[in-house]
């Protein structure tokens, strides 16, 4: 048989399609946002106080971002497909150490999560950067926001709700969520990915790329973007939980305000073609800055909790804003030979804010209440509020001449 009479799927590797990178980052949603209001109650259980619980938070922030950094190193003697089944497995080993319920295995099993979570952000954007052309990379993200929504909007209420009933139950559903990922991801035959090289070049070691990162400054705002949005995120999954518990208004009420949020993903389509009748610069600009007016808001009602969680709750429309525009920045500025090394960077933005929230908030608990953190995190948004202002003022533009994005 000539090879002109073979079928086309036997002649030409599949090519994934976008409602493959969505269906995954939506089983990741599903792992995730089934813990995501459970595990700061466990946490606050286990260390007895907000500040003791920043502590964990923050030093497990520190070995999330140096193994974040490792990954590349570690996809260069592994292939990419068992990095990912890795991450797959760091989970259902994080579920175990959790229903050990002890301190120590509490604040191990967070940062297996953490390690976890790190591992299937960086193989996963470095498969979007490989198949997804840059013209679509906003499509891309809005719909794996989309396939996230449920997930996001049903899973920390229904995490919540199931740890009052019996507490192991979120984690057996988590770990359930995780082996489906882990099936999924091999199904979809990704395999390692496209591979580029740099001919007579010798392999870089974890660190040397950091260089080449802080020389591209497109890049540097991309990250202090992601960082401070995902800094509002911790804020708001951990910080207004236990401000909720502090005020009286019990544990619940913390988990439904997220999932309430988080049903917003569902409009991401909606919001990215939003944001797209005006430039990048724009959209990030307005949604970092109308967020940080709602956090300042929230802690100057904190007198009237019911306020500030109101008040918090419209500023994560404009975080679920930034989840769609913000990271758009940084992808269509990253060069095809370094996407698994600068997709390791830009993940690092969730161990920084992993280390700057619990940190700041550690300091802050110190001398003011819990409500003060928003205040703080309202600094930080004024700051990317400023610095988006620096954007090129047609950064993803539709250019009719060419029919792609300026980049």
């Amino acid at each position: 048989m000539a090879i002109d009479d073979l079928p086309l799927e036997l002649t030409h590797p599949r090519v994934p399609k976008l409602q493959h990178f969505a269906l995954l980052a939506g089983l990741d949603a599903a792992v995730r946002g089934s813990l995501i209001s459970v595990m700061p109650l466990v946490v606050h259980q286990a260390m007895g106080s907000t500040q003791g619980s920043s502590k964990v938070y923050f030093f497990v922030g520190i070995v999330s971002l140096a193994w974040g950094l490792m990954v590349p190193w570690a996809n260069r003697k592994m292939p990419r497909r068992w990095m990912y089944t890795c991450g797959g497995l760091m989970y259902l080993i994080g579920m175990g150490l959790a229903l050990l319920g002890t301190p120590v295995s509490v604040a191990l099993s967070l940062g297996c999560n953490a390690m976890a979570t790190v591992t299937i952000f960086v193989c996963f954007n470095a498969y979007v950067m490989d198949y997804v052309e840059r013209s679509r990379l906003g499509h891309s993200q809005s719909l794996q926001m989309f396939y996230a929504a449920a997930p996001w909007a049903i899973g920390p209420m229904l995490g919540v709700g199931l740890y009052n009933l019996w507490w192991p139950l979120p984690f057996l559903m988590a770990a359930f969520f995780a082996v489906a990922l882990i099936v999924v991801f091999w199904i979809l035959r990704l395999g390692n990915g496209k591979q580029i090289t740099r001919a007579a070049k010798p392999a870089v070691n974890p660190l040397a790329y950091l260089g080449r990162f802080f020389a591209q400054p497109r890049l540097i705002v991309g990250w202090l973007f992601a960082c401070i949005r995902s800094t509002g995120w911790w804020v708001y999954v951990v910080y207004l939980p236990y401000f909720c518990i502090e005020q009286g208004l019990g544990n619940n009420v913390g988990s439904i305000a997220l999932s309430i949020s988080n049903s917003m993903l569902f409009a991401a389509p909606f919001l990215l073609r939003f944001a797209r009748r005006s430039s990048v610069r724009v959209s990030v600009r307005w949604a970092f800055g109308l967020c940080g007016g709602l956090f300042l808001v929230s802690a100057l009602v904190a007198p009237l909790p019911w306020l500030t969680v109101g008040a918090m709750m419209l500023a994560s429309v404009l975080l679920v804003t930034l989840d769609i525009v913000g990271g758009l920045p940084f992808l269509m500025s990253v060069k095809p030979s370094e996407r698994t090394e600068m997709s390791a960077v830009y993940s690092s933005f969730r161990d920084i804010s992993g280390i700057v929230t619990p940190g700041m908030a550690w300091a802050v608990l110190y001398v003011a209440p819990t409500a003060a953190i928003f205040a703080a995190t309202a600094g930080l948004m004024g700051v990317a509020w400023g610095i988006a202002g620096r954007l090129h003022p047609r950064l993803g533009v539709q250019r009719p001449s060419r029919g792609g994005v300026r980049v």
